[in-house]
């Protein structure tokens, strides 16, 4: 029986995914063989090493040891596009908050202690506090076309916007769901470049960092609203402060409050609500448990952060032995090596890479024995290595 434990409340649609008959699941369990989670920080966590497998029921992983796991063999999994929509809703309503000053309107009515006439005319007074603009032909950049990406600029398109896109990564399956209206941006201040509005959809990582700073802001037309529901890093805080300021930023709409954000009337700060709908949960957490799931039970590999993508179908009868290993030369020789010392036939195979780290599937026509398990394990450079046995019916 495969033991799953849960540091945060993952949703019931997910958690059905493992079988009761072949899963205990609890978030307090002992010597578990995966990890599932959304926001608890498992950096500071002593992780078991049982653990063979890390869901994160969400796209971001910057709070999972993702580096550390790797050199373990672990591969840690995550839903892109899972939360899409949800996302996708909520940037365009970042956009009308911004342009139509709703939540600075919204205070303003609900301060009003008048009764009555005198309540109709302080609403009418104060409404020209507030005058905004349209979106139709406005210029939106969207930095980053992945799920989320992608799905806000074909609605953008929707609203009669100006699109413009950039991400030098995009991929082909990315760029058949996008509008062909959108247009492409060669460099970041290429697309800031008399934009009106920008939208951030990349993650956290060494290179995304402040890349929405002071240089690239002033690129903006004035009056611009910045939206950033993506993570907090990748905006430098200061410097849009200050572009609210000078006026070049309209609005400034973030999920991620710090003090001097919150105390600024241009900005509008949210708790992080980016994916928290009840389908986009159930959506995160089916996908990750599938993965997580197909992982522990067959090996295979889709949806992770930091290991190939890697599935290989079952053969009737045959054998599965599944190794993480470093990516050096004559791995797979020697495996095959091993193996058929052992008297066994390979009957399919499957060997994939991601930079320094390697995964192979073997199914092999016979029973694979401890004496074999061992001498896999002590080839140089194996990190991880588990025997499946024979297909789950």
């Amino acid at each position: 029986m495969y033991k799953v434990l849960t540091l945060n409340n993952i949703a019931i649609e997910g958690l059905r995914h493992f079988p009761r008959e072949r899963y205990e699941v609890a978030s307090e369990i002992a010597h578990p063989d995966a990890i599932m989670l959304r926001s608890y920080n498992m950096h500071d966590m002593d992780i078991p090493e049982t653990v063979a497998a890390v869901g994160r029921a969400g796209a971001g992983t910057n709070n999972i040891p993702v580096d550390a796991l790797a050199h373990r063999g672990v591969p840690v999994f995550n839903a892109p596009g899972a939360n899409a929509n949800a996302v996708k809703e909520l940037t365009i309503a970042g956009l009308f908050m911004g342009a139509r000053n709703l939540c600075d309107a919204r205070e303003y009515v609900k301060g009003l202690t008048e009764t009555g006439a005198a309540l109709n005319k302080a609403v009418e007074a104060g409404k020209k506090q507030f005058v905004g603009f349209e979106m139709p032909g406005k210029r939106i950049g969207v930095i980053g076309l992945g799920a989320i990406g992608v799905a806000v600029a074909n609605a953008a398109l929707d609203l009669d916007m100006q699109v413009v896109g950039y991400d030098p990564k995009m991929t082909v399956r990315n760029a058949w769901q996008l509008h062909a209206g959108v247009e492409q941006a060669e460099t970041l201040d290429e697309l800031f470049q008399h934009a009106d509005a920008i939208s951030c959809h990349v993650p956290l990582i060494e290179p995304t960092k402040g890349m929405v700073n002071r240089d690239r802001l002033a690129l903006l037309n004035n009056g611009a609203i910045l939206i950033n529901f993506a993570r907090g890093g990748i905006v430098d805080n200061q410097a849009a402060l200050a572009a609210l300021d000078s006026g070049k930023l309209h609005a400034y709409v973030t999920d991620f409050p710090t003090e001097q954000l919150i105390a600024h009337p241009g900005v509008v700060a949210l708790p992080h609500l980016g994916a928290s709908t009840g389908e986009a949960e159930a959506n995160c957490a089916v996908m990750v448990a599938e993965n997580v799931k197909d992982y522990l039970e067959n090996g295979n590999i889709r949806h992770s952060v930091n290991f190939p993508e890697c599935r290989l179908g079952r053969i009737p009868g045959a054998h599965r032995v599944t190794i993480a290993n470093a990516n050096v030369p004559n791995m797979v020789g020697q495996i095959s090596t091993c193996l058929a010392d052992a008297g066994l036939n390979i009957e399919d195979l499957l060997n994939k890479s991601i930079g320094d780290l390697a995964y192979t599937i073997v199914d092999v026509n016979g029973e694979v024995g401890a004496d074999t398990m061992d001498k896999l394990r002590s080839i140089d450079g194996v990190l991880t290595l588990r025997n499946l046995g024979s297909s789950v019916t």
